[in-house]
């Protein structure tokens, strides 16, 4: 069994408030789970007006197949037009 986690360092231009910020996360996390059928939460900087931190796992039985999953859900978050990356890193287990 691998366990694969992603972590991307989001900033999010424009919010002018936390509801604005919670609305582009709320759908990033919600697109992720839906196409990747990955786990995807908020895990920082949830006071924050133009930052977030988002966290994907995905268990997979091959490491190759959860290395893919991850990397389709990075051109997701990377395609998003209202975030930007500002730092990634991804870990297996």
């Amino acid at each position: 069994m691998v366990v694969g986690v992603v972590v991307w360092e989001l900033q999010i231009p424009g919010c002018a408030s936390l509801k604005d910020k919670r609305q582009v996360v709320k759908s990033l996390k919600d697109r992720l789970h839906a196409r990747y059928n990955v786990s995807a939460a908020e895990t920082a900087h949830q006071d924050l007006l133009q930052r977030a931190e988002i966290t994907v796992a995905v268990v997979s039985t091959d490491r190759r197949h959860a290395q893919s999953v991850l990397s389709s859900a990075d051109g997701l978050v990377e395609g998003e037009g209202r975030a930007r990356i500002i730092d990634s890193y991804t870990t297996f287990y």
